[in-house]
């Protein structure tokens, strides 16, 4: 449980990282207009379980459980079980998930 967390934090951390140049573009603009309702709260579904953001590219592992495509790579680099059960994954194939994706866009 404690290597699940801390890996949870480590994707974060490298998400954050990686947007961190587009919030300071976006953060003046986001700044003079006030937040939609859709910005607000996102349905369950379209939130990265290892990320807890909105995810862009979602796919699906054998877990039957949908993810961000780059949080879950990263995790499957360094382990061979499920973020969300803990168990061992069957196979680490991704498919895209093309159906959430249109429903989040």
């Amino acid at each position: 449980e404690a290597e699940l967390a801390a890996a949870l934090q480590e994707s974060a951390r490298l998400e954050e990282e990686r947007r961190a140049p587009d919030d300071q573009v976006s953060s003046s603009s986001a700044a003079e207009r006030p937040a939609s309702a859709e910005e607000e709260e996102s349905p369950a579904d379209f939130i990265c379980p290892i990320t807890t953001e909105v995810m862009s590219d979602p796919v699906m592992a054998a877990d039957g459980h949908s993810y961000e495509r780059s949080a879950i790579e990263r995790w499957l680099a360094t382990k061979s079980t499920s973020p969300m059960t803990g168990e061992a994954l069957e196979h680490i194939c991704l498919f895209p998930s093309h159906i959430l994706r249109r429903q989040i866009r």
